[in-house]
């Protein structure tokens, strides 16, 4: 059985996790933390586990460590996964973390997106982007897994083939997303209460989201060429959910039908990525640890359009992390993640 312990148990994406790594055969948490809610159970933090008799530990991040296999850490950027990646490295543990803190591979671009210094490089340098439709080999391998953002992952997949075959002009990608309100975490913010939120729907971080150099050097590693794009999110008046919009210039005439065909040849053996006819809906993906995508041509302008999505808080972040967990440890990858969407 693995070992698991889940730190940052009271925000969405750690009791997501905690949801499903409880249907999963092959392992046991063994800790769950929060860092204000010691010693709590889970019951009182979400009532819907009111049956499971679990606490909130009260241990140092080095005694979780020595006693997991692997750590998840669901926790913000600025350092608070840093502790534990250490010891993890100390006691020869793995580790997944879900903060931003080693997605990005050059430090002085963390440091111009995120304001904070990466103070161990050598960690850097050990880090897995955990994208496992593009890195599953090194996820296989690898003991630090840099879990991607959600709109990272919706961005970069409904990218990837076009990137990889050259087939847009690689200077010419627009990327419009758009994401439910969880995406922002469970900290109360005055732009998220109830009044402010619902029947309202604006742009934010224009020009400055930090998942943008997350998406460039994604792309940029399969097109070996720099890449910019202009990305843009939004927020929508919905709880979860992510549905993005991408806009690039064709190189050549091409078919949607041949279009299709190397996506599907590009996807064949992902398991959570469906090429689909139908435009996307995130009622499709709600819950679910899929991806959808579809693929237009605007015959008047040349351009090519992809839309995808997927339910931010699963494939966007707990149900990615756990599938790759189930790639570190040889573990089926779809284990505890058969999960259908629900509709309505």
């Amino acid at each position: 059985m693995i070992r698991v312990s889940i730190i940052g148990i009271s925000g969405y994406v750690g009791i997501e996790l905690f949801r499903i790594l409880k249907q999963h055969k092959n392992l046991e948490i063994v800790n769950i933390y929060s860092e204000s809610n010691k010693n709590e159970t889970i019951g009182k933090l979400y009532p819907q586990f009111s049956h499971i008799n679990m606490k909130c530990v009260d241990k140092t991040s080095e005694d979780i460590v020595k006693e997991s296999d692997v750590i998840f850490t669901a926790v913000p950027h600025g350092g608070a996964s840093i502790p534990y990646t250490l010891f993890a490295k100390k006691y020869n543990k793995k580790i997944i973390d879900l903060s931003a803190e080693f997605r990005l591979k050059d430090p002085a671009i963390y440091e111009e997106w995120y304001g904070n210094k990466i103070e161990d490089k050598e960690l850097l340098k050990e880090a897995v982007y955990g994208l496992p439709e593009l890195h599953k080999d090194e996820i296989k391998n690898g003991w630090l897994i840099a879990n991607p953002g959600c709109y990272t992952t919706a961005s970069i997949l409904a990218n990837a083939p076009l990137v990889k075959n050259r087939i847009i002009d690689l200077d010419s990608i627009i990327i419009d997303a758009k994401s439910g309100a969880s995406g922002a975490g469970k900290k109360p913010k005055a732009d998220l209460l109830f009044s402010e939120l619902d029947e309202s729907f604006y742009p934010y971080s224009v020009t400055t989201h930090r998942h943008t150099p997350e998406i460039e050097q994604e792309l940029t590693n399969l097109a070996e060429k720099k890449i910019e794009i202009t990305f843009t999110p939004h927020l929508v008046p919905m709880v979860r959910g992510i549905i993005a919009t991408s806009y690039s210039k064709l190189k050549d005439n091409i078919t949607e039908e041949k279009l299709y065909t190397l996506y599907r040849d590009f996807y064949k053996e992902a398991s959570f990525v469906r090429v689909i006819d139908n435009i996307p809906n995130t009622k499709w993906v709600a819950t679910s640890n899929f991806i959808d995508i579809a693929i237009r041509i605007d015959k008047r302008t040349n351009r090519v359009i992809v839309i995808s999505a997927l339910d931010n808080l699963i494939k966007g972040a707990s149900g990615q992390a756990v599938q790759n967990m189930n790639i570190m440890f040889g573990e089926k990858e779809d284990e505890a993640l058969t999960m259908l969407g629900v509709y309505p």
